[in-house]
């Protein structure tokens, strides 16, 4: 037997990996997203016991975090002893969940909504720290890729996603929607669409209904004229960024256009927070490309992904408030 088998560590160094996975143990909210679980989880009357659902959904999340679909997350657990570490699996147990174990339990939540319930619970906490605001709301989109190989067992893409062209370069995939506070960047409200959709379609969608102003791009100009918005929130009052070929025509030397510019700058610092969450998903999480066939399923990913995106954010302030 060797020492690595027998839990002796004669090396300390925490790694950034450690430190990221001790931080987000403290920040994520086990007992709620437990509660939530517990209804729909397996209840293994018969045949091999199942694993603990705290243990599947900190599979999960090792998931989201690293970028590990089911066969990789499967073999993973069996490398990285830091991931059995988070997992609460014990080095002398005589099973590791399997590919199909870790597919089974994401189906559960895509299958019952849990992801919506996820991000809505990581909000009422922060909501109750006082970290999330109702007053102003930034939206924007990002394209999520998928892949365009057509080398599989149907030989076909997935008929969900679609192709656009953007500037000189076509991508196909889908679109990620969100609402953040204005305040810190935190995301509210999440939504999907094929990547040939308009932004404009899904405006409604990412407010909460209780903002007064609601900051956006050029992209969504004209919004206040469409039918849904005015139904659902009239009175909102709507910053929509100058088109950039108008913005360069501006006068420098004139006063009112020096306001204007000026004013322009403002509005663009605000929207810059809603870029934060998609530098988690893309840099920090390493969510590229999507992982899944279907809107469905990549939807409730993403809001899991969001939420966690979340609690990254402010984990500094959660934890420095812990220790005080």
């Amino acid at each position: 037997m060797s020492l690595a088998t027998t839990g002796v560590e004669f090396v300390t160094k925490c790694t950034r990996k450690r430190e990221f996975l001790d931080e987000m143990n403290l920040v994520i909210p086990w007992s709620e997203f437990l509660s939530l679980i517990a209804p729909h989880a397996p209840a293994g009357k018969t045949g091999r016991p199942p694993f603990a659902t705290e243990v599947m959904l900190r599979i999960h999340l090792l998931q989201q975090f690293f970028g590990h679909f089911d066969p990789a997350m499967e073999e993973a657990l069996h490398d990285i002893p830091l991931y059995q570490e988070f997992a609460h699996l014990n080095a002398g147990m005589s099973r590791l969940p399997e590919e199909i174990t870790i597919l089974r339990f994401r189906h559960m939540l895509e299958a019952h909504g849990l992801g919506q319930q996820i991000l809505a619970t990581v909000n009422a906490k922060l909501i109750d720290r006082g970290l999330m605001l109702n007053t102003g709301t930034v939206v924007d989109a990002t394209l999520i890729a998928a892949p365009s190989s057509t080398k599989n067992d149907k030989g076909e893409r997935d008929p969900e996603m679609h192709k656009t062209k953007k500037g000189n370069q076509w991508h196909f995939g889908m679109k990620a929607l969100i609402g953040v506070d204005a305040e810190l960047g935190l995301v509210h409200t999440v939504t999907t669409t094929a990547v040939n959709a308009h932004d404009i379609t899904q405006a409604h969608a990412l407010l909460h209904g209780e903002e007064e102003v609601v900051f956006a791009d050029s992209g969504y100009r004209g919004v206040e004229k469409r039918e849904e918005i005015q139904k659902q929130h009239p009175g909102v009052n709507r910053q929509i960024a100058m088109m950039p070929g108008k913005r360069k025509t501006l006068n420098k030397t004139t006063p009112s256009h020096v306001l204007r510019d000026k004013l322009e700058k403002i509005k663009a610092s605000i929207r810059a927070k809603v870029g934060h969450p998609f530098r988690v998903i893309k840099c920090q999480f390493g969510h590229r490309k999507a992982r899944c066939r279907g809107g469905a399923k990549n939807t409730s990913q993403l809001l899991v992904m969001f939420a966690l995106s979340n609690l990254w954010m402010v984990r500094k302030g959660i934890l420095q408030g812990a220790q005080a």
